[in-house]
């Protein structure tokens, strides 16, 4: 399917998910502000390791129809940040996923993801989220890439995102999910629906950036979802014991 008919698919309902089992970006309430008398969920848990809470709110969405109890790192009380040290999506979504797993016992999903500009020679890629300092803002960081990008000419400004997912089971093996997005970055941002370079990031087949697509849209066709449909078709199949 191309992009629009699979956007169109989604404006119509045609295309919608299945009714939710678990917490979902809907649903979801952390376990400290839940109410004392809601009776807790009898499924396996699934720890996802992140604190920003747009990609929380994201990823809990995406993967609203699988049977796991969706807990977060403030859920399960650790506080610990691990440090993305590599210079791969796979390695560094690995070690998120496998040192979470192992400070938890839980099942516990962990991505990495980033924007790859051709005329930056793929920067800022693993670096995304570091990429005007440890402090910075979305905002500083789009302004960074905006100036980086001041002296090349607009037509090599194609970019893609790219996010890959990594699984790590207390009891097997490191399983990784990917996906891509192709697109152009824009000289000025546009759109409120999103996070970091959402508002720079632009489908020329549709005319819209990520951060102007509705949440169902960007659930269709952006690199998160596209690596979470390959997880929750994993997850679906997964062997149901709790944790």
């Amino acid at each position: 399917d191309t992009l629009q008919e699979r956007l169109a698919l989604v404006t119509s309902g045609a295309d919608s998910t299945t009714s939710a089992v678990c917490y979902t970006a809907a649903t979801y309430t952390p376990l400290a502000r839940r109410n004392q008398e809601e009776p807790l969920t009898s499924l396996p848990r699934l720890l996802i390791a992140t604190r920003n809470r747009g990609k929380l709110s994201e990823l809990a969405e995406l993967l609203g129809d699988v049977p796991f109890e969706l807990t977060s790192l403030n859920d399960v009380g650790i506080d610990v940040d691990v440090e993305e040290t590599s210079q791969t999506f796979e390695d560094n979504a690995a070690l998120k996923a496998e040192t979470y797993r192992d400070l938890s016992g839980l099942l516990t999903l962990a991505d990495d993801s980033g924007l790859e500009v051709d005329a930056l020679g793929g920067a800022p890629g693993v670096r995304s989220a570091r990429y005007a300092g440890p402090d910075a803002t979305d905002s500083d960081r789009i302004q960074l890439l905006l100036g980086n990008l001041a002296h090349t000419p607009e037509r090599s400004w194609t970019a893609r995102f790219r996010c890959v997912i990594a699984v790590a089971a207390p009891d097997s093996q490191t399983q990784l999910y990917s996906g891509v997005c192709a697109g152009m970055i824009v000289r000025e941002p546009r759109g409120d629906n999103g996070f970091g370079y959402d508002p720079v990031f632009l489908f020329p087949d549709l005319g819209l950036t990520m951060a102007e697509l509705t949440s169902k849209q960007k659930n269709t066709v952006s690199h998160r979802a596209l690596a979470v449909r390959e997880v929750v078709t994993a997850l679906k199949g997964a062997p149901k014991r709790c944790g």
